[in-house]
């Protein structure tokens, strides 16, 4: 297949587009600079500079694609409603790239919550994540207009990614803060819990959604969960340094940014990928985000 991949210069999307590339297909990649675009066409992708703002160039790219993989951004409305408009009624897949901050609760860190969703059981969004929660929406009415469009919700990521952007978001806050400070910190008392994935075990999701997801369907990627504060101590263990220590909300704001520190590592979002394991028979192989860490964090 001739597969378009938005964010191809990126942690999923190179990973993405660098898996579909050994599995067979031709691969074409949205990037922002010819320096990304030289490094991808190494790669053997061909890369298209551009961003999400370039609605002509998109819709091009969509109606020339066999397949169109959206791994920039979960929240450009105006490059999801390009992309339909270049794949509406050529029942191609749309895969779109959510993110399971659609279920966190922002709490600060203090507390782990005893509630686990899953694709058939999703709360009301917050005020701060209703616009990416219409986004997915959006992308799964599309499948009304001819077009298999799946949104792929995935959890927090971890593992070395396959392209020019090795690095996933979460777990790299936490370590590059505890190399600059020599103390590892979490959110608040870090009890709350994330679902995590390894990285390898999203690109096999995304083939396999690629290949036989039906249009319209939401689906959670997860294979295990942990606490950060579980993470954090992990993380301190493995880079031979004390006890990681609480931080209050505020002061992890004015490291991480509001959004980061709320949901990406003050939140709960415990979820289960139950529809993508029968329904697609997806087998994901790694699920110990803590012994990663202590095998590969130094």
């Amino acid at each position: 297949m001739k597969i378009f991949v938005t964010g191809a210069a990126g942690f999923i999307g190179g990973s993405i587009a660098t898996g579909l590339l050994k599995a067979g297909h031709q691969i074409t990649g949205l990037v922002r600079s010819a320096e990304q675009a030289r490094a991808l066409e190494q790669l053997g992708i061909a890369a298209r500079i551009g961003t999400l703002d370039d609605r002509d160039l998109l819709i091009a790219e969509a109606r020339a694609a066999d397949a169109v993989i959206n791994a920039a951004s979960s929240d450009h409305a105006g490059a999801v409603e390009a992309l339909i408009e270049g794949l509406a009624g050529s029942n191609k897949p749309f895969l779109h790239t959510s993110g399971s901050s659609i279920v966190g609760d922002a709490s600060g860190g203090d507390t782990a919550s005893d509630v686990i969703y899953d694709e058939e059981h999703l709360p009301a969004p917050t005020a701060d994540k209703a616009a990416r929660m219409a986004i997915d929406n959006r992308v799964l009415a599309s499948a009304s207009h001819g077009v298999r469009s799946v949104v792929l919700c995935n959890t927090l990521i971890y593992g070395q990614g396959g392209a020019l952007s090795r690095e996933s978001v979460q777990l790299p806050r936490l370590i590059n803060q505890a190399r600059k400070s020599g103390v590892v910190r979490h959110v608040g008392r870090g009890a709350n819990i994330w679902s995590n994935v390894h990285i390898d075990d999203v690109v096999a999701l995304y083939q396999l959604a690629l290949e036989k997801a039906p249009a319209g369907t939401f689906y959670f990627v997860e294979n295990g969960e942990a606490s950060f504060r579980q993470m954090s101590t992990a993380i301190a263990h493995a880079m031979h340094l004390g006890e990681p220590q609480d931080w209050p909300l505020e002061a992890a704001i004015a490291e991480w940014g509001y959004e980061m520190a709320s949901y990406g590592l003050g939140s709960n979002s415990r979820v289960r990928a139950d529809r993508a394991r029968k329904q697609l028979g997806w087998a994901p192989q790694h699920s110990s985000v803590l012994d990663w860490i202590a095998r590969e964090v130094r």
